[in-house]
């Protein structure tokens, strides 16, 4: 069992997908240094040497604990013929479907989560921490965020029954959607609206990163905004050039290993630091 599951993540994941976002990463990288959406605080160098050690960290979780692990809970289902969408009788294009769409709602639970529960919050806050919003900031995670996820999500993966090889997709997709929508690349702003009837885009993500309560807590999708449109935390009515990217608490750069300390220190109450809170 254990070699099955390692040769599908292989012929999927990393022969697969981890080459696509490579790229993928890159032309963002690319295109979001000659379209920028919001102006840089921070300088690009010192964040991008930040954020890699927080990413290299956080890959090593993903691709070693986080995805054999819900490979390993996708096929355990599958064995034990447990789970919602094994309870169906429907074809199997629409049973991938309602699997890729269950997916994509459970992880817009999990970050909701993430800002709801406080001991969530110490890990999350390290994402949010960053005073500017670029595709490195979408690899920038606290590796103890993503070894939490693996609890949460292998446990709603199980719920769903979910096949290994739609796992692998979804995770593919949900990565790349991860890397769009952190970019700071300005669409043209027709483009930008049409697209969030369907997907996040990087305007709706940047309202999520603004250092305004009620803006962070809110547009909280991974990849459809259907989810936030059905729960009502939808907001796409906040230019981009009045928001304030980071969070109260933190408003000077961090480096790699106060920002990997930040979990067990004390969560400051959402103020800045002369005491107000940011209000719109």
């Amino acid at each position: 069992m254990a070699e099955k599951q390692d040769k599908i993540i292989k012929k999927i994941f990393d022969f697969g997908g981890a080459p696509l976002l490579t790229v993928g990463v890159g032309i963002l990288f690319l295109l979001e240094t000659r379209f920028a959406l919001r102006k840089r605080k921070i300088s690009r160098a010192e964040r991008l040497k930040t954020n890699a050690v927080l990413a290299a960290t956080a890959a090593f979780s993903l691709r070693l604990v986080l995805i054999p692990a819900l490979v390993k809970t996708a096929y355990l289902t599958k064995s034990k013929n447990v789970g919602l969408l094994r309870l169906v009788k429907l074809p199997p294009v629409f049973v991938h479907v309602l699997a890729f769409l269950g997916l994509d709602y459970g992880n817009y639970l999990w970050h909701r989560f993430n800002h709801c529960w406080t001991w969530l919050w110490r890990f999350h806050q390290v994402h949010h921490a960053d005073l500017d919003l670029d595709v490195s900031t979408a690899l920038r995670f606290h590796v103890g965020e993503v070894l939490a996820s693996v609890i949460f999500r292998g446990i709603w993966a199980a719920g769903l029954g979910v096949s290994p090889r739609t796992m692998l997709v979804y995770e593919i997709f949900f990565e790349g959607a991860t890397n769009f929508h952190h970019t700071n690349l300005r669409l043209p702003e027709h483009t930008d609206q049409q697209l969030t009837n369907f997907i996040v885009t990087p305007r709706l993500h940047g309202i999520h990163h603004s250092i305004i309560k009620d803006e962070t807590n809110s547009n909280f999708c991974i990849i459809f905004t259907f989810w936030d449109k059905l729960h009502h935390t939808f907001r796409a009515d906040i230019p981009q050039n009045i928001i304030d990217i980071g969070i109260p608490y933190v408003r000077e750069h961090l480096k790699p290993w106060a920002l990997l300390k930040m979990p067990v220190t004390i969560t400051p109450e959402w103020k800045l630091p002369d005491g107000t809170i940011p209000q719109r």
